[in-house]
């Protein structure tokens, strides 16, 4: 009972900076024996504490003790020397070592209870892979690795940063049953830094809450797992509400709902210290530390009196330039600028896993945190952070629906998994991958899942043809791999590492706009339309950024793609033309989901009937059989116009109809009873009134008026001054009505702010 007189550890007032960035504001925390847990959100600073206590980052403030003595500013070595033992969040094996060389490497020469025999008797998993190569682990094995190595030190403390995070249930409940064993022994006590709060209260005696870099809280482990509200008011954990609006489908089984809450609450990259994580030998400029550790700046500033040091000025409407070493060298991207960004890594580790490494080499040596996702069907044995069995989980049918033995359903079950997996991460900064045709097939459809802004890169055999059934709307970037993509040489390493670069500058040095950038609203035309749209947007653009799209089929599709990503205040919708197309097989058709966006984003509508007179078809000789007694006009030698019938017009009018009495946001839909188009005006070509009202008539007849959605008609054609003067003061009267709405629109709040603040009533 002596030594528990003396505290394994004890920190106080310990304070860290990066640059600016005040990561631990003063943390105390005691732990006399046992195990003591930390928690918080992410971003809280439980990494950084982790690193400083083990020497790894600089103390700017306070000290740290163990046993009793000061370890403040002593090296990482020596630190471990005086009893302490690090298994470090991510693992961070070599991949061309062996297991049996790491546990090697660690053993120390002074005896003690911890041997490799015992580590190969705890993990009996390691033992059978003993000749393979860290990167040939599994990520429940490179944990079972890590912590082996840290024991053979022997310590009296072992810090755990996250050790159960990316793990499947079963390896869980071995790691925390390592733990059970490690308290119950009393040899060896255990700072441990957790994610799962089941496992943290599990295991430890006294759980710390952290809280922006502070020690909020400390308290029985009994005590917090009994406390739902002080849970969910501190750490925003509450049983069963991680998605729920989002998870309509059956219950999930407990171990997929253990699988599913690690991947949605994977650590963000948010610990600072992480922006200097190891760096490869593909990136890793000469001189720069092992671990990048950024230097300290005190407190204080020039004059001692905690004032802020002046930071260097630059447009706000960019993000910081990069800095460069004394060598002209690119030095790693800024903490700051990479706060909440991580690089997703994804692939067919199986068959593409050199390239895929070489990848995240090169973004993590700039700096960034990387996750790795294996879309393999093969199941065989993954290195990736996560691994295919959850990826295929996150399929709407499950796992069973994935693994089908037959590779053709099997990829397009993973892509549609990976999709699903994709929109559950919080934290996605960047997506990248490289294959061929099938890898390309399973990773794009997930990028374009992802808002547009978030950058997207595909390295690619197929990338130098059509490619435009993998891009669609979003902005994702094809780079033609020139070799194919397989195995390492001076071309490959060339093209994937500068496709590693290119991600790295886009998630570090993103761009952000002014807070009184103007809001951004959705304008459509067509040639045909074009006089009107070019009224609307010189009588708006002086209190929105008018952006326009050409109804060409991917121009909605982009357009209403913003809307998703909550890129856009409000809508005009002056041309529709893609609901001909769609429904009458023209070539231009935006599909189904067309309106789709505007029906889920509740965003200010104003839409009208700009081009629905005409379907639109390639050259001439591309015009279906069924066509051919139709009316036409040849817009050019390249593209075929059909005027619609009045029946085809009675059928588009019910089915926007139908859509916009879905939209539950402000609406209002104008009808130009002049016409629809430059060509459908009196003595035009494609003037038919008769055919015009069967439109009109069906919309009527099937749009269900509101307050908030109405039906305007006009004696006017679309392109008159008069129907564009009453398009501008619609959409005004829709944006004033959104004013003062709690009803979200899209997912920025930002645009909402901007709304209210340039909504004209």
């Amino acid at each position: 009972m002596a030594e528990h007189r003396v505290p394994v550890l004890q920190v106080d007032d310990l304070h860290v900076f990066y640059g600016h960035s005040h990561a631990l504001q003063g943390v105390t925390l005691t732990l006399d024996h046992g195990v003591l847990a930390v928690v918080g959100r992410n971003g809280m600073g439980k990494t950084t504490l982790c690193n400083a206590i083990m020497g790894l980052v600089q103390v700017s403030r306070g000290s740290v003790r163990a046993m009793g003595e000061s370890i403040t500013g002593l090296a990482s070595n020596e630190i471990v020397d005086r009893g302490f033992g690090y298994v470090p969040q991510g693992r961070r094996v070599w991949p061309s070592l062996s297991v049996d060389e790491h546990l090697r490497l660690a053993a120390r020469d002074k005896a003690g209870d911890w041997t490799v025999e015992r580590i190969y008797e705890t993990f009996p998993q390691l033992k059978e892979r003993r000749r393979h190569g860290g990167a040939e682990l599994s990520g429940g094995e490179q944990q079972m690795l890590a912590i082996g190595r840290a024991l053979l030190a022997n310590p009296r403390l072992l810090i755990m940063d996250e050790p159960t995070e990316g793990l499947a249930p079963v390896i869980v409940e071995q790691v925390a049953g390592m733990l059970h064993e490690l308290a119950n022994e009393g040899s060896i006590n255990v700072l441990l830094v957790e994610q799962n709060l089941g496992v943290a209260t599990d295991v430890s005696d006294r759980v710390a809450i952290m809280v922006n870099g502070r020690i909020a809280r400390t308290m029985s482990a009994q005590e917090l797992s009994a406390d739902s509200e002080l849970q969910h008011r501190l750490l925003g954990v509450r049983s069963g509400d991680e998605d729920e609006a989002a998870d309509s489908g059956p219950k999930a089984s407990p171990e997929e709902e253990t699988v599913r809450i690690f991947s949605v609450r994977r650590q963000h990259a948010t610990e600072a210290d992480e922006a200097g994580a190891l760096a490869s030998e593909f990136s890793t400029p000469r001189g720069r530390t092992r671990w990048g550790t950024p230097a300290a700046i005190s407190p204080e500033g020039p004059d001692g009196d905690g004032a802020d040091r002046a930071a260097p000025q630059h447009d706000p409407g960019l993000a910081a330039p990069p800095a460069e070493t004394e060598s002209g060298e690119l030095a790693p991207i800024s903490v700051g600028q990479v706060v909440g960004r991580v690089a997703y890594v994804a692939g067919t580790f199986d068959t593409k896993g050199r390239e895929l490494n070489f990848l995240r080499a090169c973004i993590r040596g700039l700096g960034l945190r990387t996750v790795t996702v294996d879309l393999s069907t093969s199941r065989t044995p993954s290195s990736a952070d996560v691994g295919p069995a959850e990826v295929a989980r996150h399929h709407p049918k499950g796992i069973d629906a994935v693994f089908t033995g037959d590779r053709g359903t099997a990829v397009t079950a993973m892509a549609e998994a990976f999709e699903c997996f994709i929109r559950t991460r919080r934290d996605v900064g960047g997506l990248i991958s490289a294959g061929g045709s099938g890898g390309t097939a399973l990773a794009t459809p997930a990028m374009r899942a992802l808002p547009i802004g978030i950058p997207k890169i595909m390295v690619s055999t197929v990338a130098s043809g059509d490619v435009g059934r993998y891009v669609g709307p979003a902005d994702i970037c094809m780079i033609y791999s020139v070799t194919d993509v397989q195995g390492l040489n001076r071309i490959s390493e060339l093209v994937l590492s500068n496709a590693a670069h290119a991600l790295a500058g886009m998630v570090g040095h993103r761009r952000t706009q002014p807070r009184d950038a103007k809001p951004a609203i959705g304008l459509t035309m067509f040639g045909v339309t074009t006089p009107c749209v070019q009224m609307v947007q010189n009588a708006l653009e002086a209190d929105y950024d008018c952006l326009t799209f050409h109804a060409t089929g991917t121009g909605g599709q982009s357009m209403e793609k913003l809307v998703d990503s909550g890129m856009l205040a409000g809508v005009l919708d002056i041309t529709t033309t893609e609901v001909c197309d769609h429904l009458m097989g023209g070539v231009f058709s935006a599909g189904e989901d067309r309106f789709g966006a505007i029906i889920r984003s509740k965003v200010p509508y104003v839409g009208s009937c700009g081009a629905l007179d005409m379907v639109n078809f390639y050259a001439r000789d591309t015009v279906p059989g069924r066509y051919q007694q139709r009316r036409f006009y040849q817009h050019n030698p390249n593209v075929t116009l059909m005027r619609t019938t009045a029946e085809e017009n009675d059928q588009m009018g019910r089915w926007i109809g139908e859509r916009l009495n879905r939209m539950e946001g402000p609406v209002r839909f104008l009808i130009p009873e002049g016409g629809v188009s430059l060509l459908d005006a009196e003595g035009a070509e494609f003037w038919d009134p008769e055919a015009d009202r069967a439109l009109f008539r069906a919309i009527e007849e099937t749009l269900r008026p509101t307050a908030a959605r109405r039906l305007v008609k006009l004696p006017h054609n679309i392109n008159d001054p008069a129907f564009a003067d009453a398009l501008v003061q619609h959409f005004r009267e829709v944006m004033a009505g959104a004013v003062g709405s709690s009803r979200p629109t899209g997912d920025n709040s930002r645009i909402d702010q901007e709304r209210r603040a340039h909504a004209v009533s």
